[in-house]
């Protein structure tokens, strides 16, 4: 009966994937056991600032992951998914501002304390319900979910594609980024939206509460794979991929390609929507900083270097790019950037597929040496291929 379900055979015929997957179910585990049972001392012990890095390196990758699924596999270079990731944050800061309550500086139990020294008379009403956390968490999927729809709606109607598409997205996350700059906004303007207390009655700079946060952003990473993988792999999945190869001719043949290319389109801005939410308990911020455009193409970025349209590709490339970053802001702090920047240089030129490219080219090389030398007519020498005279005339 298993071996016949569908997730089964996704799993089986995904191998590198399946590697993947089984890395980041045994981390689940494994990290917070290790931060919970080895004593400070040990050398298996993990501190909790490492189990929230690593979180926000899971958080990374499930927007990594969402950008995959546009790019690799129907073609669409959004330089604005970072406008879905701190709009899914902003929704989870709502909710965590509004569980404060008079425990702020100026002790308010109904407004945040940025709206007290703005002297603001009553919550707005985008603020009412986002002190139920199923509210906040279905804003979470919804709010990018409509601007993905709408603004898609209006671009593949009007075929836009190719560079016009990325310039149109990224200046969309450049106004949202200005727009949440303003005070009058409603969303703690320049500082953000911070100094959060509880999250569903947990507090949440407690170990048990990052620890948690991690072991859910490694399965929602893992169940975000998995229904990728499904997408790509099923008959809509095959049509995404004429789409990016061939958009003309997959609309020739009858197909409503602004339909794909909207379906796939709002579902990759709520997952890079849940990929924001957990980022911000994990951080404890956020602010107007995560709609630079700037994030949005570095994210494009750890797609290119992981590996552009194998899905698995994305989560290795965001967590090694993230990686980099905090060892290099640590090791060389005055020359980082450049260190960074050459990284990107030597992957983009010497690494066209990315890691995981370069990783098969040398794996399918050898294995072909291998077959090479255990396969006895390899060694024998060819014979003269050259026609006869008969058979040439």
């Amino acid at each position: 009966m298993l071996k016949h379900s569908v997730l089964y055979t996704l799993i089986m015929n995904d191998k590198v994937g399946r590697y993947v997957l089984a890395v980041l179910f045994v981390t689940a585990f494994l990290v917070p056991f290790l931060n919970l049972v080895m004593p400070e001392g040990s050398f298996f012990h993990v501190p909790t600032y490492t189990v929230t890095l690593l979180g926000k390196y899971l958080c990374y990758a499930l927007l990594a992951l969402a950008l995959d699924l546009v790019w690799g596999y129907c073609g669409i270079l959004s330089l604005g998914h970072g406008a879905f990731f701190a709009l899914g944050g902003y929704a989870m800061g709502m909710y965590l501002m509004r569980q404060i309550g008079d425990r702020g500086v100026y002790g308010n139990p109904e407004l945040p304390d940025f709206m007290v020294f703005l002297n603001w008379e009553k919550l707005p009403w985008y603020w009412q319900g986002f002190d139920s956390f199923g509210f906040a968490m279905l804003m979470v999927v919804v709010v990018p979910g409509i601007l993905a729809f709408v603004f898609g709606w209006l671009a593949f109607r009007s075929r836009v594609t190719g560079v016009y598409l990325s310039i149109i997205t990224q200046a969309l996350t450049f106004a949202l980024m200005q727009a949440f700059f303003l005070n009058d906004f409603g969303f703690g303007g320049n500082n953000g939206l911070t100094d959060f207390k509880e999250i569903v009655g947990y507090t949440v700079s407690a170990d048990s509460t990052r620890l948690t946060l991690f072991f859910i952003s490694a399965m929602c990473l893992i169940v975000a794979y998995i229904a990728c993988r499904f997408i790509s792999e099923s008959k809509f999945g095959r049509v995404l991929v004429s789409i990016r190869d061939a958009e003309s001719r997959t609309r020739f043949l009858g197909y409503r390609v602004e339909h794909y290319k909207l379906f796939v389109f709002v579902f990759s801005a709520a997952l890079a929507g849940i990929a924001g939410a957990l980022f911000v308990p994990q951080v404890g911020i956020i602010n107007p900083g995560e709609f630079s455009p700037i994030n949005s193409i570095e994210v494009v970025i750890w797609v290119a270097l992981g590996g552009r349209g194998t899905l698995y590709g994305a989560i290795i490339g965001a967590i090694a790019v993230n990686y980099a970053k905090t060892y290099f802001t640590g090791a060389f702090p005055e020359i980082w950037l450049f260190m960074l920047g050459g990284l990107f240089v030597v992957a983009t030129t010497y690494l066209p597929k990315g890691m995981v490219g370069v990783a098969e080219d040398f794996l399918g090389k050898r294995k072909n040496r291998s077959a090479g030398a255990d396969d006895p007519s390899a060694d024998t020498k060819p014979t003269d291929s050259k026609p006869t005279e008969g058979a040439e005339a």
